[in-house]
C-alpha cells in the first residue's frame, strides 16, 4: 500500500530551494558578524544543508550549530547535493568518503549494517536524526542499525569522530553522527530502477516564508535482493518505506517554535542456521521493523543568549517471523527526553554553553519483561574565538538509576594560520550506559559500570572539505575500559553480562581534494586504524587497518556530469580469537548524469564494476555487478 501512496506524490514533480529557518538566518548573520569583527558565534541548530558556499555548520562538535572552522574536533558534513552526486538509497556509499568509518553488512540492503567509528564498536557510536537519538533500546548493545536508515529523507550527514559525552551523554564513545531530515521549498522527486528489480523512489516538498515552514519528504524502496547466505541460492529481497517532516513557526522575531515528526518501516527476508547443521543457510525467515520518532519544541535567539528546550521521543518495535508466517521473536524499545541547551555571551569573544537533559528508557521481548530506567545529566562549557583561535573546555555530569553518578571531560582548540590553514586537537572522554538488556535480562547484571574512553587527536588542515585545496592530516588514539561482554560465572552458569574487556585505537586520518580543471575534482581519504583488545592483545573483529575511498566527479558547461568512487579495503578478522580471516577487496563505481533544462536530469550508475566477490561478515553475500538508472526532476 506504502508503494502506491507514494507514487501519487512521486509521479509528476517536474528549482527547488531550501527552507532556511530563522535559525538558520541567524547563524548566517552572527558568522558574517564574526567575520567582520572576530566575534564568537551564538551556536544554534541548523536543520537544514548549508549551502557550499557559506560556512559549514556542525551540530555534533558543541550541540547547537557552529562554524567548522572553529572547533578543534574532527568533523566531516555531507550534504544533500553530494548525497544526490553519489546516487542510490545505501548509506554506506556516502559513509564511504569519511575517514576513520569501516562498515560491515550481513547480506544486502536493509540487512544489519554496522558502522564503526575509529575502530570503536558500532554500539558506541550515538546516531541522531534531527537531534532525537534512534538506537534501539531494546538490541542487547543497544546500538543502530545503520540498515533501516536509507538516504531518501536525508539532507545532511554530519559525523564527528571522537569521544565527546562532555556534550552528548552516553553512547559517544566513538563518535557522533546526525541525520538531518530534508528541508526544501518547491517540490523533487526521482525514481530509479536497476539490477535484481531493484525500485528506489524519493520525494521531497515544502512551502513558507522566513516566518512559517512545512515540509514533507519519504521514499520508498524495493529489491528482490540477492542470497544473504553466501552459500545461498535463494535471493532475499526487502522493502522499506520512510516519511518525515519538518515544521517550525517564528512567534516572535526571536522565538521559534519548532517540530519534526519520522516514521520508517521495513521488511527484510534474512538467513538463519536451521537445524540439523544449524550453520548459515537458506532460510526463510522475515524481519519487520518499525521505527517512530520525533521532538517539539521551543528556540529563543537573543542578542547574547540563544537557548533551545525540545521534548523528544523515540520508538523501534522488530517482528521476526519463521517461513511459517509464526513469531519467533518480538521486541519493543523506547525513549522519551526533555533536553535545554543555550549559550550566553559573557564579553567579547567569551561564551558560555551549557544543557540539561532527562532521559527515560524502556524495553521488552518475547522472553524478557517490560523494564525501564532513566538517566540525568547536565553540562557546561566555556569557549573563547580571538580572530584565528578558538578553544572550548567542558565538563558533565551524569546520574544514572542503576550505576549512580559519572563525570567527563572535554576541550579542543583551533589555530588558524598561514594561508587557509589550520591546526586542531581535542581531548574528549565517552562513556556508554549499559543497556537495560545487560541490565535487566535474563543474563543482566544490575552491578554493572558503564563503558568509559578517553581520546586524543592532533591535525593540521588547509582549506575546507569540497572546494579548492583542501589537506588534511589526523592523528588520534582512544583507549576504552569497563568495556561490557558476555561471560560465566559459579553463580550464574548460564551466563551473565560483566565488565571486563579493555581496547585502544590508533592510527592516521588523511584527506586531500583538488580542483583539477573547471568542473574537475579529484579527492580522497585514507585511513589507518589498529584497534586491540588490550586484554589479548588480538585485534578486533571486522577492524580493517587499512582503508580508503578515491573518488572523482566531473561537470561539463552542458549539463553532463560524470563521477568515480573507488574503494579500498585492506583484509581483517571476523572473530575477536583472529582464527577467521576476512579478506581485502577494491570497489570501483562509475556514475553519469545529464541535466535537460534546469528542472530535469537522467542519472545513472554501475556498482562494483569489476564484479569483485567480498564479503565484510564472513558467511554473507554481497552485491556483484550492479547497473541503474533513474530520473530526477523539480518543480
Amino acid at each position: 500500500m506504502y508503494k502506491y501512496l507514494f507514487f501519487l506524490t512521486a509521479s509528476a514533480i517536474p528549482a527547488t530551494a531550501l527552507a532556511q529557518s530563522p535559525s538558520e538566518q541567524a547563524l548566517a548573520e552572527i558568522v558574517d558578524r564574526q567575520d567582520a569583527d572576530g566575534a564568537t558565534p551564538a551556536e544554534v541548530y541548523a536543520s537544514a544543508a548549508v549551502p557550499r558556499d557559506a560556512a559549514v555548520i556542525t551540530v555534533t562538535a558543541n550541540g547547537l550549530g557552529t562554524d567548522l572552522r572553529n572547533t578543534g574536533q574532527s568533523v566531516t558534513v555531507i550534504d544533500r547535493t553530494e548525497i544526490e552526486t553519489i546516487q542510490g538509497a545505501d548509506p554506506v556509499r556516502a559513509l564511504n568518503r569519511v575517514p576513520g568509518l569501516s562498515l560491515s553488512r550481513s547480506g544486502g540492503i536493509g540487512t544489519v549494517t554496522s558502522v564503526n567509528v575509529r575502530g570503536a564498536s558500532a554500539d558506541q557510536l550515538l546516531v541522531l536524526v534531527d537531534g532525537v537519538r534512534v538506537a534501539d533500546q531494546a538490541s542487547p548493545s543497544g546500538g543502530f542499525d545503520f540498515g533501516n536508515l536509507l538516504l531518501g529523507t536525508a539532507g545532511k550527514i554530519d559525523v564527528l569522530r571522537g569521544s565527546n559525552s562532555t556534550i552528548w551523554g552516553s553512547e559517544a564513545v566513538g563518535g557522533v553522527v546526525d541525520v538531518s531530515t530534508r528541508t526544501e521549498r518547491g517540490l523533487t522527486g526521482s525514481v530509479e530502477f536497476g539490477a535484481r528489480d531493484t525500485l528506489f523512489a524519493s520525494a521531497a516538498a515544502g512551502a513558507g516564508n522566513d516566518d512559517v515552514f512545512f515540509g514533507l519528504t519519504g521514499s520508498w524502496y524495493e529489491t528482490d535482493g540477492f542470497s544473504a547466505a553466501a552459500s545461498g541460492t535463494e535471493a532475499d529481497g526487502s522493502q522499506q518505506f520512510a516519511l518525515g517532516t519538518t515544521a517550525f513557526v517564528n512567534l516572535t522575531p526571536s522565538l521559534e517554535l519548532f517540530a519534526h515528526g519520522n516514521f520508517a518501516e521495513g521488511e527484510v527476508e534474512i538467513d538463519g542456521f536451521p537445524a540439523p547443521t544449524y550453520v548459515l543457510a537458506d532460510t526463510e525467515d522475515t524481519q519487520k521493523t518499525t521505527r517512530y520518532w520525533g521532538d517539539v519544541g521551543l528556540a529563543y535567539y537573543g542578542n547574547d543568549l540563544t537557548l533551545r528546550a525540545a521534548y523528544s521521543r523515540s520508538d523501534t518495535e522488530r517482528a521476526n517471523r519463521n517461513g511459517a508466517g509464526t513469531g519467533t521473536f518480538a521486541s519493543d524499545g523506547s525513549s522519551e527526553r526533555v533536553s535545554l541547551r543555550g549559550e550566553y555571551r559573557l564579553l567579547g569573544g567569551l561564551a558560555l554553553a551549557f544543557g540539561g537533559d532527562h532521559e527515560w528508557t524502556a524495553f521488552e521481548t518475547s522472553f524478557d519483561a517490560s523494564a525501564e530506567t532513566e538517566i540525568s545529566g547536565a553540562y557546561a562549557q566555556l569557549g573563547w574565538v580571538m580572530g584565528r583561535l578558538a578553544a572550548h573546555a567542558g565538563a558533565r555530569v551524569d546520574d544514572h538509576e542503576q550505576f549512580g553518578t559519572h563525570v567527563s571531560f572535554g576541550g579542543d582548540v583551533s589555530y588558524g594560520f598561514g594561508s587557509d590553514w589550520r591546526l586542531r586537537a581535542s581531548v574528549g572522554e565517552g562513556f556508554k550506559a549499559p543497556t537495560l538488556y545487560q541490565l535487566l535480562s535474563f543474563y543482566g547484571n544490575t552491578e554493572l559500570e558503564p563503558e568509559e574512553s578517553t581520546s586524543y587527536d592532533l591535525g593540521v588542515e588547509k582549506g575546507q572539505r569540497g572546494s579548492g585545496l583542501h589537506l588534511a592530516l589526523t592523528g588520534f588514539r582512544r583507549d576504552s575500559d569497563n568495556l561490557i561482554g558476555f561471560g560465566f560465572t559459579a553463580e550464574r552458569p548460564s551466563g551473565v553480562y560483566l565488565n571486563t574487556a579493555r581496547a585502544r585505537a590508533q592510527g592516521v586520518e588523511a584527506e586531500a581534494g583538488i580542483d583539477l580543471l573547471r568542473g574537475l575534482r579529484l579527492a580522497g581519504i585514507y585511513s589507518y586504524v589498529d584497534a586491540e583488545d588490550r586484554t589479548s592483545g588480538l585485534d578486533l573483529a571486522r577492524r580493517p587497518n587499512h582503508f580508503g575511498t578515491i573518488y572523482a566527479d566531473w561537470q561539463s558547461a552542458f549539463g553532463l556530469g560524470l563521477g568515480a568512487d573507488l574503494r579500498i579495503v585492506g583484509p581483517s578478522w571476523d572473530n575477536g580469537a583472529n582464527t577467521n580471516r576476512l579478506d581485502g577487496y577494491e570497489l570501483l563505481d562509475l556514475r553519469a548524469s545529464f541535466g535537460i533544462g534546469d528542472n530535469l536530469e537522467l542519472f545513472g550508475r554501475v556498482e562494483n564494476v569489476f564484479d569483485t566477490d567480498y564479503q565484510t561478515v564472513a558467511g554473507y553475500g554481497t552485491a556483484g555487478r550492479s547497473v541503474f538508472g533513474g530520473i530526477r526532476a523539480k518543480m
